[in-house]
């Protein structure tokens, strides 16, 4: 299937299923959004020659750290029983997402420290290094874009789900990194709106941060129709030998 026809179902299924979205997400998203604003603020006005981060810091990072696992367990949990034609409660969806948080969690740890390393690696031995270390972070950030749906579809552990995605994005990387692309119009987006709501204060601030963030959740949807097509392949393919 053409990347177009993918991109088109995943904006339907996404119009289609916008309202339960919402409900859903969007009370998940104020409190990722405002921890995420809150900490913002606290690095805005930390003294720059000598910042000071507390406990109140490390623990409002690792909450975050849980809620956004939580969320995605969440849509993509949502994702795949739709999928199935299924037309699940999200009382259902919240409770069932919170098995999937630990595991979650630690694979998310475990790739975004492999998406960073050779950016950090390699810049660290030298500056002109860090553009070769950051073309290859935007790879290995690819390769790894599926291992959400190998925990929550696939039920693998962590390590088996980083494995797994990695071999099964490789015939796909030039599409994954072209839906990847999607939040880059998105955030910019993300950043004018940012710029016009601070003169409302923080609570406008907050409004369309958390709009943008939901918006932003389309990628996800695009990356599971992608997923979910190319899985297919590989089943006929496998079938086929």
């Amino acid at each position: 299937m053409s990347l177009s026809a993918i991109l088109t179902q995943a904006f339907n299924f996404f119009r289609n299923n916008i309202s339960q979205l919402a409900m859903l997400l969007v009370p998940v998203l104020f409190i990722q959004v405002g921890i995420q604003l809150w900490l913002s603020l606290e690095i805005n006005a930390a003294d720059l020659e000598n910042p000071q981060f507390g406990t109140s810091h490390m623990v409002a990072m690792m909450v975050l750290l849980l809620v956004f696992s939580f969320l995605i367990a969440a849509l993509t949990l949502f994702l795949e029983i739709r999928s199935q034609g299924h037309s699940p409660s999200n009382a259902m969806i919240l409770k069932t997402s919170l098995n999937f948080v630990p595991t979650l969690l630690l694979a998310g740890v475990l790739s975004g420290l492999a998406v960073v390393g050779p950016f950090i690696v390699l810049l660290a031995i030298n500056p002109m290094l860090g553009i070769i270390g950051l073309v290859l972070s935007i790879y290995l950030f690819a390769r790894l874009a599926f291992v959400n749906f190998m925990v929550v579809v696939e039920r693998l552990t962590p390590l088996e789900a980083i494995k797994r995605s990695f071999t099964f994005s490789g015939p796909i990387t030039l599409k994954t990194i072209t839906v990847l692309l999607i939040y880059v119009p998105i955030s910019l987006a993300g950043g004018v709106l940012a710029l016009a709501t601070q003169l409302g204060g923080v609570p406008l601030q907050l409004i369309g941060e958390v709009v943008v963030a939901f918006f932003g959740l389309f990628v996800n949807v695009a990356l599971f129709r992608l997923y979910m097509v190319a899985r297919d392949d590989s089943d006929v393919q496998g079938n086929l030998e």
